[in-house]
């Protein structure tokens, strides 16, 4: 009788289908229930330019380096501020379990850069969509802004605004959300009135495209003895499996390999700085550029390639023992010169 081999399956069945994300701007499918006392937006978009390496003070009092210089792995996102040019209302229909627009209203003077993804109206009947935004606060359960980035802010060197639903959540009342939604509309929100250096963000994003790839690399299949080369290939797998009524869909198959929308949970912002130029290398980010305006450090890597969109949200899932709330003590960036010693 021959040895079972026991070994773990290839590739993770949790993040199938493994097919190409359906739109290169992040769809958020979940919020959090924020309860901080005061109205506040739960998400912000940014730009990814780079990664660098910075020194931070280590403020975790259970670390062995508690007080001490460490290096940490940052990555750098250009944020320009978000023009918030609509408020939407949503109700519950309790027949379907979806959520279904009841109102909104439209800022009056529109960006012109808008006109590249909607087609904006001659005049917006702004005070009338007011009077039904107020008709319909009562049967409302949700407020969302409407913003656009605007990327020509930005070192990417385009002109085409994202679109996004942002929620408004940190206090129970719509009334409340609601009139801090409008005083918004036809304003811009910056990184800084979202949130604040040392909080935890879950990071959203379109991962880099690799293309159609075969087993061993999309997920990892042992590749077959030498002595299988001259039959049907040795890039493969062993066997697929019955074949009736269908091949096993976990099965290993080639297919797609990344541009696949992921979640990265509990990230820190070390900084949320003012001029980018302060922390832009000499000759700017590799395929990227400079950055200009605000811009976010994160500690750790961030799905996706450079200049692609990632959305910034409140953790869904904050650890139990989450990092000091105050701001990080950032020492030095790779992109500065090195400290006088």
């Amino acid at each position: 009788m021959g040895l079972k081999i026991h070994r773990p399956r290839r590739g993770s069945m949790g993040v199938y289908p493994r097919k190409r994300a359906a739109d290169i701007v992040p769809r958020v499918r979940s919020w959090p229930g924020v309860n901080v006392g005061r109205p506040v937006l739960l998400g912000f978009a940014a730009y990814k330019a780079g990664m660098l390496h910075a020194v931070v003070i280590e403020d975790r009092p259970t670390s062995p380096l508690y007080g001490k210089e460490a290096v940490r792995a940052v990555t750098v996102l250009d944020a320009p501020p978000l023009y918030v040019w609509g408020v939407r209302l949503y109700t519950l229909d309790p027949d379907t379990g979806y959520r279904l627009s009841v109102a909104e209203a439209w800022a009056s003077e529109l960006p012109k850069h808008l006109g590249r993804v909607l087609t904006l109206p001659k005049e917006v009947p702004t005070e009338r969509q007011l009077k039904k935004l107020e008709e319909h606060k009562d049967v409302a359960d949700e407020v969302r802004i409407l913003v656009a980035t605007q990327p020509h802010l930005s070192g990417i060197g385009k002109k085409t605004p994202e679109i996004l639903e942002i929620p408004v959540g940190g206090v129970p009342s719509i009334e409340d959300r609601l009139k801090y939604a409008l005083s918004l509309l036809g304003k811009t929100v910056s990184a800084r009135d979202v949130f604040t250096p040392g909080q935890l963000v879950d990071v959203i994003a379109v991962t880099k495209g690799r293309g159609f790839q075969g087993v061993v690399k999309r997920f990892g299949v042992a590749i077959l003895p030498r002595w299988h080369k001259h039959r049907k290939g040795h890039r493969r797998v062993g066997s697929i499996g019955p074949q009736k009524p269908a091949v096993m869909f976990t099965t290993p198959r080639a297919g797609q390999m990344g541009f696949h929308q992921r979640t990265e949970y509990n990230k820190r912002i070390l900084k949320i700085g003012d001029s980018g130029l302060e922390i832009t290398p000499k000759s700017g980010f590799p395929h990227y550029g400079v950055i200009r305006g605000p811009y976010i450090l994160l500690q750790g890597s961030v799905p996706g390639a450079r200049k692609r969109l990632v959305v910034l949200r409140y953790p869904v899932r904050p650890p139990a023992k989450a990092p000091p709330l105050a701001e990080p003590q950032v020492v030095w960036v790779s992109s500065q010169p090195p400290p006088a010693t």
